[in-house]
């Protein structure tokens, strides 16, 4: 009986996946996860090009989760500023922020500390120039429906809005912090983050 493409394909990611947290991106090998996911080493290249191809695709489910976490707050669907500051919303980001960790844990720790030699070594970098890019703009866009908003804020506070939400999932991950303590915490980190914006914003 002839095997389904699809299944071979998910058994190569799913073998890539354990050989890239066992040895990282730049030690694996083609031929370890070929040899994982039980296939010829030869048949892995009828589904992906290369090394990174594979590890992008591994790794696309949390760097989706992090485009549509941007996007929803502060981009093309991003919600009106003052509705940021309600319990409600409030209560969504965190249990999204959780969701996200309980969902992705694994490649967090692929993409974290797993990443050097890929294409994606940069991905936090590049991801919090993009989301300070689209910050700034959405800031201009709440002005215009909230004049007495103050978006006198600079580049590096809005920079390290998203690099601290990085070191916060580093730092979940790194201390193995349980489901028990995780909700806590993030409620906490929102809370902080909440409170001095809209203390800098002057809403």
């Amino acid at each position: 009986m002839q095997y389904p493409k699809d299944d071979i394909q998910k058994d190569i990611l799913k073998a890539a996946e354990k050989v890239f947290l066992q040895k990282g991106f730049q030690k694996a090998s083609m031929r370890e996860i070929a040899q994982e996911a039980q296939v010829g080493l030869s048949n892995i290249y009828n589904y992906f090009k290369n090394k990174d191809e594979i590890f992008r695709t591994v790794v696309r489910p949390v760097i989706s989760a992090f485009e549509r976490m941007l996007h929803e707050h502060h981009g093309r669907y991003g919600a009106d500023i003052m509705e940021m500051y309600s319990a409600d919303y409030l209560r969504y980001v965190i249990e999204e922020y959780i969701t996200l960790i309980q969902e992705h844990r694994k490649l967090l720790v692929l993409l974290f500390f797993h990443a050097q030699g890929s294409s994606l070594e940069r991905f936090k970098e590049e991801f919090t120039e993009h989301s300070t890019s689209l910050v700034k703009e959405y800031f201009k866009e709440m002005k215009e429906k909230h004049p007495q908003m103050n978006i006198n804020v600079s580049d590096f506070s809005i920079h390290l809005h998203t690099a601290w939400m990085f070191t916060m999932f580093e730092e979940l991950i790194m201390h193995r912090v349980g489901i028990g303590d995780l909700e806590q915490i993030v409620t906490e980190y929102i809370t902080f983050e909440v409170t001095g914006w809209r203390e800098l914003m002057k809403i």
